[in-house]
């Protein structure tokens, strides 16, 4: 059989025209293997952050604006491929201080514009779709149920998830009132004391539908947070909507164990609707009012301070009269630190850093004026000889408070009878400002997420920074790879138990102490004015 053979140019044509379409096919496969991803909704393109890849502001939810008040709805699917390197929007709310400038390098550059469009999420990955199966950490910001977002650069997810070879993910959802306005009283209003709840298992079932695509195992996520975050995390556990969503749970300084009661968060509520000058024939208009409108009405009310019982998806309080039947098979660790109230009072007043003996104790005597004050400062020092005034000050308020609301939530979890729970004290002091914070609320966020250089304004920077962020990290990364927090950098960390009480002393020597600061704490309780934090 005689072939026909093609000119020679053409032929070279051709078969330059094949390899360009191979070499254009290649490049894109290859771009898609490098930084793009797939979602339920549709794709995103990261960016790589020193081998690491970033996905910011990749959406979750729709546009709240147009579910004001109700439970969030799945994002409308789009064409194309999204960049996701930019923060999506910060929920709507009122800033915050800077906890006497302790949190000013955490600040991102260029902050996210304010929206009510703000059901965005993060994720940090060492590769995509690899045939991998990493642990997911969840991380669920604080500033309680009222401020706050994912953005902050103290939780850039970039060196915990190289360090540990883990999927990390930070969440922004619905706060105060467009998150817990107690409105269900009204019709059409069922969703409204729990909207950012729900926001937050919406996000939680996007990790389980599209973490797959970016390395991550779904059957092993661990959420953790600090502050609100931490009530975030003791919420979910008492989510029975969040159940098997995830698998672990951290409480960095948040222990919940109870939620405002309905009755108080409707009236609350009812301020705010009068406020606004509506009624309950006119309560739709409160859907469209403008966002300062809500944020002028919610002035003197309390209202919207925290998720509320609402007999639809909040029927347990967390840990109390016992830990939630939801979160008995969930492992948890949580903790705080020596000094929690230093950035609140201190921030306040700085004159407590310098207190006297004397005034130490008109000091006392006003912060707990049923207390034999004198007593309490007495037994401080007996304790600790070498403690200056404020030391004894910001101990006593986060032992009688902070440290005493954790292990009452320890001790409901170890009743229950389910998984372990793990107690830690973070008893680090940073050297800022002359060391005057001693070991302040949220000063190991830093530590945990491997981010001290963000972290200057907190920590300081320096070889013994570093040395305690690996303990810390390292210990997180392993408590949510296996559900327990053992790791080199430690000693053996025996759960907690209502016998030997054992507590890990996180520093830069950690040490498994048997009911640490057990003594401060039997001086006085003031554990109740921690768990009504949130009441108004």
């Amino acid at each position: 059989m005689l072939r026909k053979h093609l000119p020679v140019p053409l032929t070279l044509s051709i078969v330059a025209m094949l390899l360009a379409a191979c070499a254009v096919n290649s490049q894109s496969v290859g771009s898609r293997a490098m930084d793009v991803a797939s979602t339920d909704a549709g794709m995103v393109k990261g960016v790589d952050e020193a081998g690491v890849l970033a996905f910011l502001g990749i959406r979750y939810g729709a546009d709240t604006s147009t579910t004001r008040f109700a439970a969030p709805e799945k994002p409308a699917a789009w064409d194309g491929v999204l960049n996701a390197d930019t923060y999506g929007n910060t929920c709507p709310q009122t800033p915050i201080g800077s906890g006497g400038g302790l949190f000013s390098s955490w600040k991102p550059e260029p902050e996210p514009a304010m929206d009510e469009d703000c059901l965005f999420l993060n994720v940090w990955t060492p590769a995509l779709r690899d045939g991998e199966k990493r642990p997911v950490m969840v991380w669920f910001h604080g500033g309680g149920f009222a401020s706050g977002n994912g953005s902050s650069r103290a939780y850039v997810g970039t060196r915990l998830a190289q360090r540990g070879d883990v999927v990390v993910v930070t969440v922004n959802h619905r706060l105060n009132v467009f998150g817990y306005l107690a409105l269900n009283h009204y019709p059409g209003f069922e969703d409204s004391a729990a909207a950012g709840v729900l926001d937050m298992v919406l996000a939680l079932q996007w990790v389980q539908n599209n973490i797959d695509e970016f390395g991550g195992d779904a059957s092993n996520v661990t959420i953790f947070g600090e502050s609100g975050g931490g009530a975030k995390v003791s919420t979910l556990m008492a989510t029975p909507r969040a159940k098997g969503l995830f698998h672990r749970a951290v409480v960095q300084s948040g222990a919940m164990l109870r939620f405002p009661s309905q009755e108080r968060s409707r009236a609350a509520a009812d301020k705010l609707v009068v406020n606004l000058g509506l009624t309950a024939e006119t309560i739709n208009q409160i859907k469209t009012v403008s966002v300062d409108a809500l944020k002028e009405a919610l002035k003197g009310t309390g209202a919207g301070a925290a998720p509320s019982l609402d007999g639809r998806t909040l029927i347990h309080h967390p840990f109390d009269p016992e830990a939630a039947p939801s979160g008995r098979d969930v492992p948890l660790m949580l903790g705080t630190n020596r000094t929690e109230s230093s950035i609140f009072a201190g921030a306040i007043n700085p004159r407590l850093f310098d207190l006297t003996w004397e005034s130490l104790e008109t000091v006392m005597a006003k912060t707990y004026p049923e207390e034999d004050v004198a007593a309490i400062i007495s037994g401080y020092r007996e304790l600790s000889p070498d403690s200056a005034p404020a030391d004894v000050y910001f101990e006593a308020t986060t032992d009688a408070r902070w440290l005493a609301g954790h292990v009452v939530q320890a001790e409901s979890k170890v009743r229950q009878g389910g998984a372990p729970t793990y107690l830690y004290l973070f008893n680090w002091d940073t050297p800022v400002d002359g060391g005057k914070w001693r070991s302040p609320h949220a000063l190991e966020i830093g530590f945990v997420f491997d981010n001290v250089a963000n972290s200057e304004s907190m920590s300081g920077i320096g070889d013994e920074q570093q040395r305690v962020a690996d303990i810390m990290a390292d210990t997180w990364i392993a408590f949510a790879r296996n559900g327990v927090p053992d790791n080199p950098r430690i000693p053996e960390w025996k759960p907690y138990n209502l016998e030997d009480r054992p507590v890990m002393v996180l520093d830069t020597t950690p040490a498994l102490v048997n009911d640490a600061r057990g003594a401060q704490r039997s001086l006085f309780n003031d554990v109740e004015s921690y768990l009504n934090r949130y009441r108004r």
